[in-house]
């Protein structure tokens, strides 16, 4: 069953622009990046540069031949031969007509080598693995709902209105679905086949994780020995939705500090975490400054600790932090994500800032929540730079509660399918 993704409408807008000429298109590896552009502009010729026999050939046609032969081509993992991105440079110099759409799994080296050459030239987009939004389509002809997480973003000013409790909205049971499909795999668009089974789906992330390691981090660093990398991420997973003390952490495994935040950076730049910084703006409150790490899909960080069901409540805030950044994301929303947390034992599991203030958000694995698990959530003035728009309690609870003016518990499934 194909899934649309949220990215279709922007691309389609760029497509026939003046901006759209170069279109570059990153991400980690399956998450449909292929899919998508070979959906969405049909009529571009495609090129794989990881063919041994032809990528050699492409660097050695002038602009006039990429002209004459490819004036409209997909270029499918490019960072394989980074100096073709000159060739396309200079053909997009020399000729008006010529368009052409860059894929890698690599931002490292895509994007070095894009901002070399193409900086101001290129859109650049970057794709996840799917949204709960877009779990919810069927085929490539849906629309897709923007989320109530997403509606805000755009419109911070109007807060959504909810059913008073989940089980009375009409499309409970597709959203549940759905969040029982993610809560179990993921958003990897290989496993939404129907005609996987469940073995299959476990076997696949396996695998996944295996052709992770021998692949995408052989593109970022010549490892003789992958086995520190590997322990790495193994810890990072472990300690998910958890600052992180690097100089603590590479003393366990017997690393140095400036090698587990090597490694680190590289997990972040082939999408498979998010660092989440801390927020530390005011001076007069003594607060912590080590950054959280979570895994940006469930199914990976469960094939990564070889695990088969069951779920920490690290796990489920991670879960959730990632996909309120990857929505996000696909709205071109230009908010910034922190965690805070203060000495004196106060916490936000994530706090989002917009241009006129911030979106608060506490996170709780529970089915039913009650007001003392939204203390963390008040008072939080006193402590920033700017008001607080709105503040949330996310969980399984299928009540929607309203504590104050300022603070709603909502069903996590509801706030964002």
């Amino acid at each position: 069953m194909d899934k649309k993704r949220q990215m279709t409408a922007e691309v389609l807008k760029r497509k026939d622009r003046k901006s759209g000429r170069i279109m570059v298109f990153t991400g980690a590896r399956q998450v449909g990046k292929t899919t998508l552009v070979r959906q969405v502009l049909d009529d571009y010729v495609y090129l794989s540069i990881e063919d041994p026999v032809a990528s050699p050939a492409f660097l050695r046609l002038t602009a006039g031949q990429w002209r004459e032969l490819y004036p409209q081509a997909i270029l499918d993992e490019v960072q394989k031969l980074p100096e073709l991105v000159e060739s396309i440079k200079s053909a997009y110099d020399q000729f008006p007509d010529v368009r052409y759409v860059l894929l890698g799994s690599s931002q490292l080296l895509l994007l070095q080598k894009v901002k070399e050459s193409l900086e101001g030239w290129s859109a650049v987009f970057t794709l996840y693995p799917l949204t709960l939004p877009e779990l919810l389509t069927e085929s490539w002809d849906d629309e897709i709902r923007l989320s109530p997480w997403q509606r805000l973003l755009q419109q911070p000013d109007i807060i959504p209105t909810f059913w008073p409790s989940f089980a009375l909205d009409p499309t409970m049971p597709k959203k549940q679905k759905a969040w029982a499909h993610y809560l179990k795999f993921g958003g990897y668009p290989a496993l939404v086949d129907e005609e996987m089974t469940d073995e299959e789906r476990y076997l696949w992330l396996k695998d996944y994780v295996r052709t992770y390691l021998e692949r995408d981090v052989c593109d970022l660093a010549s490892f003789r020995d992958l086995e520190p990398y590997v322990k790495l991420q193994k810890a990072l997973a472990l300690q998910t939705a958890q600052t992180v003390n690097v100089s603590a952490l590479a003393t366990a495994l017997g690393m140095s500090s400036k090698t587990v935040s090597r490694y680190m950076e590289y997990l972040r730049l082939s999408y498979q975490t998010l660092i989440l910084p801390p927020w530390e703006r005011n001076a007069n409150k003594r607060l912590a400054k080590m950054p959280k790490v979570h895994y940006l899909d469930h199914g990976v960080l469960q094939a990564v600790l070889q695990k088969r069901g069951g779920m920490t409540g690290a796990e489920f805030e991670s879960l959730v932090v990632s996909e309120l950044y990857k929505q996000a994301q696909n709205v071109f929303s230009d908010a910034s994500f922190y965690h805070l947390r203060t000495h004196d034992g106060k916490e936000i599991d994530l706090l989002v800032e917009l241009q006129d203030g911030y979106f608060a958000f506490e996170i709780k694995m529970a089915e039913h929540v009650a007001k003392t698990d939204a203390r963390h959530l008040r008072d939080l003035e006193a402590i920033l730079d700017k008001p607080v728009i709105h503040a949330f309690l996310l969980s399984n609870d299928m009540e929607i509660k309203q504590f104050d003016s300022k603070i709603t518990a909502v069903n996590v499934a509801a706030f964002l399918g």
